[in-house]
């Protein structure tokens, strides 16, 4: 068994000091700003929770003084969303948070998140975030997508929504269907018009929704109509911000427990490696 001292890190836990604790807290103080001047308030919540949220990601389990089980906070959304309905649900429906989650075995990842509830309008979301890049002198690239989207074509196709969970468009390509290829290669709204001639009746509310939103972005956007996040809640129009092969920032439109909502969270750490 190798041996491990006490000053070692877990491999995937966090260590800032110096300069990049210092432009992690500018970071956090930037976001901070933008966000209380835009009306929202901020929300701390606990780093445990008793319940376990059907997530991609795979939670850290203990235990409590009486031995029931609880885990480490591993989503803020759900954990926020919930506390606020039923604690806060006075107070507001605007709310931010900056704080870590927490994924098994040691892996630590902080989070600007942003909720609105009672929100179909992701447009917001998207002009804040852009509002706080361009403060944090970043221009990343916006890539726009709707969850919808891969869900109907598998409803139409017959087809395992898995394949869009993992990425492998070279077996939906194969079946060489002019629409779905056409669907593939959209980057640009100019592409959009010609592409929602051709696909089933199905898909053109959807590819409008994103139509829409585009016309709402302030920076380089591009289309990634057959995308499909992992994590259950988000429900149809999805963007993440893009710099190289980071993935800075990500949110859409979603529903918790029957809650409407929209919200965003840039990964802190991300931007950490710029």
């Amino acid at each position: 068994m190798k041996r491990v001292f006490e000053h070692e890190i877990p491999n995937g836990a966090k260590l800032y000091f110096g300069e990049s604790a210092s432009k992690k807290r500018h970071i956090e103080s930037v976001a901070s700003s933008v966000l209380t001047a835009r009306g929202f308030s901020e929300i701390v919540t606990p780093i445990f929770t008793y319940e376990r949220f059907s997530t991609a990601m795979s939670p850290i389990r203990i235990s409590d003084a009486a031995n029931n089980e609880l885990f480490l906070r591993y989503d803020s959304t759900e954990d926020a969303v919930r506390i606020i309905r039923k604690r806060l649900k006075d107070s507001g429906k605007k709310w931010f948070y900056i704080q870590p989650v927490f994924s098994f075995p040691t892996n630590e990842c902080y989070q600007i998140g942003v909720e609105i509830l009672e929100s179909d309008e992701l447009a917001t979301c998207l002009l804040l975030s852009t509002e706080i890049f361009e403060k944090l002198n970043l221009t990343p690239t916006v890539q726009l997508s709707n969850i919808q989207i891969p869900r109907i074509i598998c409803k139409l196709l017959d087809l395992d929504i898995s394949l869009f969970e993992n990425g492998e468009i070279g077996k939906i390509l194969s079946l060489n269907l002019t629409w779905l290829n056409r669907l593939a290669l959209l980057k640009d709204a100019n592409d959009l018009n010609e592409v929602v001639a051709l696909v089933p009746n199905e898909l053109k509310a959807p590819l409008e929704a994103l139509a829409n939103l585009s016309s709402s972005v302030k920076c380089h956007a591009v289309f990634a109509p057959l995308y499909y996040s992992k994590m259950h809640y988000y429900e149809s129009l999805f963007f993440r911000f893009l710099s190289g092969n980071s993935v800075l920032c990500s949110g859409g439109s979603y529903e918790i427990d029957g809650q409407n909502a929209t919200g965003f969270a840039i990964f802190t750490d991300e931007l950490l490696k710029g």
